[in-house]
C-alpha cells in the first residue's frame, strides 16, 4: 500500500480506535508517534509496537493544548526524519445524558477542545510541514452524532465542526498536494461501552431519537480493527485522489456523506422584486418542509 517507511503521528493513539490505527499502521511498516494524555498508556502502546518489531515514539499530553501538536511533529522529524501522515483520534465522551439544557459552559468548551480544537491543532502544525514538502495525508475523526441523531450538545457540535474544518482545510491545502478526509467511526471503545453508555442509548431509543435498528447497532459495535483499516487506506498513496471527503464506517459497513448543498425553495431576482412577505414565506417553507 506504499506505506512502508513512512512516518505518522496519531493523536489519541493509546486507547480504542486510535490504538487500533497505530497498530495497523505499524504493521505496515509505518513509524508511529503515539500520543495520549495517560503516560502509562502511551508508554505501553510504544512498547507493544516496538516489541513487535515496529518503530514508535511517544508524546504525552492533550493535542488540544498549545505546543503538543508541534511536539508531535518535532518528534517525528527528530526520531524518524520525516512526516507523511497525521491522524486525530483524540476525544472524550459527553457528560452522561447531557443536553443543551443541562451541559455547563465549561463542559461544552471541554467538548469543543477535545474534538474540534484538537483537530485544528494537528492540522495547523502538521499542515505547515505538509504544505512545505507539498505532500501529506490528514485523517480526522468525526461522528454520526454531528447529524443530531443522538441528541446531546457539545459532542455533536465539536464533531460537526471537525467536518467543516476538514472540508475548508482540504480546499486550502489541495494546491499543496495535501489531502484531508474525515472518518465517522462506529467501533467498540471506552466511549461506546459500559453501563452509562448502554443506559444512554436505551434512553435515546425510549425518547424516539433512535429507531430499533440504530439502537441495536449502537449497543453491539464491531471491534476497532474494522474501522482502522479505512484510516490506513485514506493515509496511503492508494487514496491519492481522495480528499475533502467524509466517510462513515462501522464493522462491515462503509458509507460516504454527500457534501451539503441547498435545494431550491424559491427564487426571484432582487433587482426587480421586493423581499418575500411573511405570507409568502409561510406558504413556501410549509410546502418545502412538508415534502421531506
Amino acid at each position: 500500500m506504499s506505506l512502508a517507511g513512512k512516518v505518522a503521528i496519531v493523536a489519541g493513539a493509546s486507547r480504542g480506535i486510535g490504538l487500533a490505527v497505530a497498530h495497523a499502521l505499524a504493521g505496515r511498516g509505518v513509524s508511529v508517534v503515539v500520543n495520549g494524555r495517560d503516560e502509562d498508556a502511551v508508554s505501553h502502546t510504544v512498547a507493544e509496537i516496538t516489541g513487535g518489531g515496529g518503530f514508535a515514539a511517544g508524546v504525552v499530553g492533550s493535542v488540544a493544548d498549545d505546543g503538543v501538536a508541534d511536539e508531535l511533529v518535532a518528534v517525528a522529524m527528530t526520531r524518524f526524519g520525516a512526516l507523511d501522515i497525521a491522524i486525530n483520534c483524540a476525544g472524550i465522551a459527553e457528560p452522561v445524558s447531557s443536553t443543551v439544557l443541562t451541559i455547563t459552559p465549561p463542559q461544552f468548551r471541554e467538548q469543543l477542545d477535545a474534538h474540534l480544537v484538537s483537530s485544528y491543532q494537528l492540522l495547523h502544525s502538521a499542515g505547515k510541514h505538509f504544505a512545505e514538502q507539498r505532500s501529506g495525508a490528514v485523517v480526522l475523526t468525526g461522528s454520526a452524532a454531528s447529524t443530531g441523531v443522538f441528541g446531546g450538545s457539545g459532542y455533536p457540535a465539536g464533531k460537526g465542526g471537525v467536518n467543516a474544518l476538514a472540508l475548508a482545510a482540504g480546499a486550502d491545502l489541495r494546491e499543496f498536494g495535501v489531502r484531508v478526509n474525515v472518518v465517522m467511526p462506529g467501533a467498540r471503545s471506552r466511549l461506546s461501552s459500559g453501563d452509562d453508555y448502554i443506559s444512554h442509548i436505551e434512553e435515546l431509543h425510549r425518547r424516539g431519537l433512535l429507531d430499533t435498528t440504530v439502537r441495536d447497532a449502537a449497543l453491539d459495535p464491531a471491534p476497532a480493527e474494522y474501522v482502522a483499516a479505512l484510516y490506513v487506506y485514506l493515509a496511503s498513496d492508494r487514496a491519492a485522489a481522495i480528499t475533502e471527503q467524509i466517510f462513515t464506517a462501522s464493522g462491515g459497513f462503509i458509507g460516504r456523506y454527500e457534501q451539503s448543498a441547498p435545494t431550491l425553495v424559491a427564487y426571484r431576482d432582487h433587482r426587480d422584486a421586493p423581499p418575500y412577505t411573511q405570507d409568502e414565506l409561510a406558504e413556501l417553507l410549509s410546502r418545502a418542509t412538508s415534502a421531506r
